[in-house]
Order: C-alpha cells, then sequence, then structure tokens
C-alpha cells in the first residue's frame, strides 16, 4: 500500500533527508562491523559474507546522497537495504539483518553520532580554555575594579577573573568526558527487545565500531536515552556559563566601560554611524549559545512523559535537533575563543577605575581588625563613616578621618599616616595582600595559571586518545573486512 502523499511530503521525506545527512557513515560502518562479526562467529558463511563486503563497497554514497526520497520504502534503511540486494541478491542481502533489528541498530547509530558532537564539544572547550588561558597570563598584574551587583566592588586581576571563567570550562571538560563515556557503549545485538537466540559477540562489534563495550540490559539497550540527557545537559552546563562571560565582556566593550576592545577582525560599522565599532562576534556568539540552549532544553522535552521503549519520539524527529543544537554550541563557544584570542584591555583605564569609589575600602576595615584588633564589625562602620566624613569634609585628610572614626566608634584612636593609608587604599596592595587560596595575588594567579595549563595538557591528550581509539577500531574494522 503506497503512502499518502501528505504523510511523505510532511514526515517521510524530512526523516530520509535527515538519515542520509546524519546517519549514512555510521549505517555503513553499523554494517561493516556487524558483517564481520557475523562471519567470524560461523553464523553467515565466508562465501555469503564476502558477496555482501562487495555489495556494501559497491553502494556509491554519493549518489545515495543525491537521491531523492524515492517513496517505495519506508526510510534509509530499506533504501540502502534495497541497493544491497541489487547488489548480491536478496536472499544473500537478508542475511545481513541476522541477529539485529533497526531498533538497536538505530541506538547504535544515534551513539556513534552523538560521540562526534560530545568530542567535538571536547575539543572546542579545550580549544577556548588555551585561548583564555593564554590571554590571562599576560594580565597577570592587570588590576580592575571587579563588580557584584552591577557595582564596583573591589579590585582584582583580569588573569583573576579569566581563571574563574577557565576553571568553570575545566569542570565543563569533565562533565563532557562523563558524557563521552556514557554514550560510548554498544547497543548492536540488543535487538528489538530481547537480544537474540544466535551466538553473537557483542564485545567483537563493540571494538570493530570504536565503543567501550556492549550496553547491558537488551530492553534498556533500545529504550534508554539517558547518555543523550546527560551529554545535553553537559552541553546546557557550559553555554549558560560562557554566555554570562560574554555578557560581561559585551559591557566591558561599551565606551562607557571602555575595558575591552577586540581586534577589527571581530567588529562591524554601523551603515550611517562610522564612529561605530560594534562587537558583532561576540553577540553573535550570545545568541548562537542561547539557540544552543534552547536546543538542549528541547530534548528533554521531547522525550518526557514518552513511552520507555522504541518509539518515534525520540528517534527520527529528536536526531535532527540534536544535531542542530551541538551545531549551535559548537560555533557559539568557538567564536568566543577566537574573537578573545587577541583582544586588548585598557590596562591603564582599568588601573585607574580600580582606585575610584572606594573599591579598595574593604581593606581598610580588614586592617583595623587585623593590624590594630578591632571587631570587623566596627572595622566596617568606621570605614562607611570615612566615606561619609570625606563627603562632608573633603579638605581633610583620610587619615584624620579615621582617627576620628575610631575614637567615636571603637573609643580609642587609630592613628595612620598618609603613607599608611596610600598603601592601605591601593589597589596593588588590595590584590597582593590576598593570598588566600583561589585568590587574586600574583603568586597565587600564577600558581593557578600553571595548574590550568597541566590540566589542559592533560585533557588534551584524553581528547586525542578517544579520537584515536575510534580512528583504530575503523582500521580494525577494514582489516577485518579485507580477512574475509
Amino acid at each position: 500500500m503506497p503512502f499518502s502523499p501528505d504523510y511523505v511530503r510532511l514526515v517521510l521525506n524530512e526523516i530520509f533527508e535527515d538519515a542520509k545527512t546524519l546517519l549514512l557513515d555510521p549505517m555503513m560502518a553499523l554494517h561493516e562491523g556487524h558483517l564481520v562479526m557475523l562471519a567470524e562467529q560461523g553464523i553467515v558463511s565466508r562465501e555469503d559474507a564476502r558477496r555482501l563486503r562487495g555489495a556494501l563497497a559497491g553502494i556509491d554514497l554519493k549518489a545515495v546522497r543525491a537521491t531523492a526520497y524515492p517513496g517505495s520504502c519506508e526510510d534509509l534503511f530499506f533504501h540502502v537495504d534495497g541497493l544491497i540486494a541489487a547488489a548480491c541478491g536478496k536472499d544473500v542481502a537478508g542475511r545481513l539483518h541476522t541477529a539485529r533489528s533497526r531498533n538497536d541498530m538505530a541506538m547504535t547509530m544515534y551513539r556513534m553520532r552523538l560521540r562526534e558532537y560530545v568530542l567535538a564539544l571536547a575539543d572546542t572547550v579545550i580549544g577556548t580554555r588555551q585561548s583564555l588561558l593564554s590571554l590571562a597570563e599576560r594580565h597577570v598584574g592587570t588590576i580592575y575594579p571587579a563588580h557584584t551587583h552591577t557595582q564596583p566592588a573591589q579590585p582584582t586581576t583580569v588573569a583573576h577573573y579569566l581563571l574563574a571563567v577557565i576553571e568553570e570550562l575545566e569542570r565543563h571538560s569533565a562533565r563532557i568526558f562523563e558524557a563521552y563515556r556514557a554514550t560510548n557503549r554498544n547497543p548492536l545485538g540488543a535487538c528489538a527487545i530481547t537480544g537474540t537466540a544466535f551466538p553473537i559477540d557483542r564485545d567483537r562489534t563493540s571494538t570493530l565500531l570504536g565503543f567501550d563495550g556492549p550496553t547491558g540490559n537488551t530492553y534498556g539497550s533500545i529504550a534508554s536515552i539517558d547518555y543523550l540527557l546527560e551529554s545535553a545537559s553537559a552541553a546546557a552546563n557550559t553555554v549558560v556559563g560562557l554566555g554570562r562571560f560574554v555578557q560581561d565582556m559585551l559591557l566591558w566593550c561599551t565606551v562607557e566601560m571602555g575595558f575591552l576592545r577586540l581586534t577589527d577582525g571581530f567588529v562591524q560599522v554601523s551603515s550611517i554611524m562610522p564612529q561605530k565599532r560594534n562587537p558583532v562576534a561576540l553577540e553573535h556568539a550570545r545568541s548562537l549559545l542561547s539557540k544552543a540552549l534552547g536546543g538542549m532544553q528541547a530534548i528533554p522535552s521531547m522525550a518526557h512523559n514518552t513511552p520507555f521503549g522504541d518509539i518515534n519520539d525520540t528517534e527520527d524527529d529528536l536526531q535532527p535537533l540534536v544535531a542542530g543544537a551541538f551545531r549551535d554550541a559548537l560555533r557559539g563557544i568557538e567564536i568566543v575563543a577566537v574573537s578573545m584570542a587577541d583582544a586588548e584591555f585598557d590596562v591603564a583605564r582599568m588601573r585607574a577605575r580600580a582606585s575610584e569609589h572606594w573599591v579598595t575600602l574593604t581593606e581598610l576595615a580588614d586592617t583595623l581588625a587585623r593590624d590594630h584588633g578591632l571587631p570587623f564589625g566596627t572595622g566596617h562602620d568606621v570605614a562607611t563613616r570615612v566615606i561619609r566624613a570625606s563627603r562632608e569634609q573633603p579638605d581633610s585628610s583620610v587619615a584624620d578621618l579615621i582617627a576620628a572614626a575610631t575614637l567615636e566608634l571603637a573609643g580609642r584612636e587609630v592613628r595612620l599616616t598618609d603613607a599608611d593609608v596610600a598603601r592601605i587604599l591601593s589597589p596593588e596592595h588590595f590584590v597582593e595582600i590576598r593570598r588566600t587560596h583561589g585568590g587574586p595575588s600574583r603568586d597565587v594567579v600564577s600558581a593557578a595559571l600553571q595548574a590550568s595549563g597541566s590540566l589542559l595538557a592533560r585533557d588534551r591528550a584524553t581528547a586525542g586518545g578517544l579520537r584515536a581509539a575510534i580512528a583504530a577500531s575503523d582500521a580494525k574494522r577494514t582489516a577485518a573486512l579485507k580477512s574475509l
């Protein structure tokens, strides 16, 4: 019975086009790996295996990708199945489908494709860490006023700020690698639901397809998508965190703040206002990261309250969404990395702003408590009184205002010299005296940058090892096919 033209137009044609783009390559690899295993296990004769090998090798993938939905079959699987049958005969072609179902085939292909997205995400985050780490190393001593509640708060350094972003990206990398490990398990052999009575070797197909091993329960192998939700969650976490950094950088690019200047290659001019340098690369990053977040959030929404089994809700219609969300995430993250790599900070302006609005006053309260025995609350009150008094008595020295405030609020005068006050309230002193683990002093930040560099090298090696493992499995599969 032919399919309804409307069903073809609205559903089957779209699924066919998506499958050609996303699933053809993993489908062919899966055919090869499964064929090798069937032959090695004696489930398919060597003669038939060789004929199937020839049929697979003769498929013109470029022609398949150029083929419009034929309407005579349900999906890409059946289209390719027909090509195999045309090459070696229906009876021989049918043996390739022994001990498998479209159910476990689909879940295997989805995982093969998803691990590519997740590994690409890992690589892109690692690249962004490298970009920001190099930037931080150039600005260990660049002081600026950090903000809380959008108001100037305390001095720190650009490197200290960037390290906060880098360390969050390090945690994202750890989550991404965990998501990869959850994804890289092989459902092939689970068949429709209950596995098979044929003596298959699921470990062998796992090796030939680059998986770390087979999935467990055969029902769960075709029903569970928690691996996908874990990957989407890791990606969503990453784009949210990086999006907040982008928002800061866009604020720093404003003329009013004037801390950051992107190089000319990442800005655009106005069609009417020639003075404009619009930081559009970061604007595109922000929108792409937001778009990616929307896609990642839609993934669990599509799966929510669906049956725990083989269903199209979590298959044909979901895979293009997954692909698009990861593509947007990769683009958004990478544009941050490349646009910030050679970004310029106005060091003098940032240092000057770090001396305004009493942003170092916390250190006065700390000094009164640490060096002069006042309770911190009293020191805080003294500092507040000094600000008020300086407005009322602009010609008085800060040292005199401190002496008067301590006498009034603490019952004893703390007398500091003008040089003492200048040192206590200097941004450089504020930063360097904060040597707490994770703090902004030069030595602490330098050590943290070195640790982040070591972790970066380790994670880059991990990602490289994962890619090498997949490449090695491809080589093993090719060699095993030749030996049939």
